[in-house]
């Protein structure tokens, strides 16, 4: 008799598997939806699968436009072709000016200058110039951008670098 009072207590296998089972699906969908707002959260700018370095291209710049400014290398990231950035570069804290790619004539402004295969790589370095006009008539500080073409958002901002 003590032992059909136990049986009747004890919770059946069935349950037990019933209730293993709805707490592993429920927190399998705790850990989705965990992972997918993690994912979202990461692709306003603050996170970079790329990220550049910007050092000064040596000598400094005088009058004259088409003087190299500075190098900006490719640290980390997959290629990107020039038709989907957009390179620019302030001068002494003014306004941003959009760069001419290595594959347009150059313009006013700025242009990049890069080894002539159509993308810029990991761990390629490529020479940001002043175009024909003259953007530093004497040391000064630049700052650079690279932008998604078609979505405008920012890839990366450089912090300050000295041109001397």
């Amino acid at each position: 008799m003590q032992n059909e009072n136990r049986n009747e207590e004890a919770v059946s296998p069935v349950i037990a598997t019933i209730l293993m089972v709805a707490i592993t699906v429920v927190l399998a969908g705790v850990l989705y939806v965990w992972a997918s707002q993690l994912a979202e959260g990461n692709t306003d700018g603050d996170f970079s699968m790329y990220d550049f370095g910007v050092t000064d291209a040596a000598g400094t710049p005088g009058a004259d436009g088409s003087e190299a400014l500075v190098y900006v290398a490719m640290d980390n990231g997959d290629d990107l072709s020039w038709a989907s950035v957009i390179v620019q570069v302030a001068a002494d804290g003014g306004v941003y000016n959009t760069c001419t790619n290595p594959n347009e004539a150059v313009d006013t402004g700025c242009a990049v200058s890069d080894n002539d295969d159509g993308s810029w790589g990991f761990g390629e370095e490529v020479t940001i110039s002043e175009g024909t006009d003259s953007i530093c008539d004497s040391a000064c500080s630049v700052q650079v951008k690279v932008l998604d073409r078609s979505s405008n958002k920012l890839i990366y901002e450089s912090t300050v670098t000295n041109v001397l």
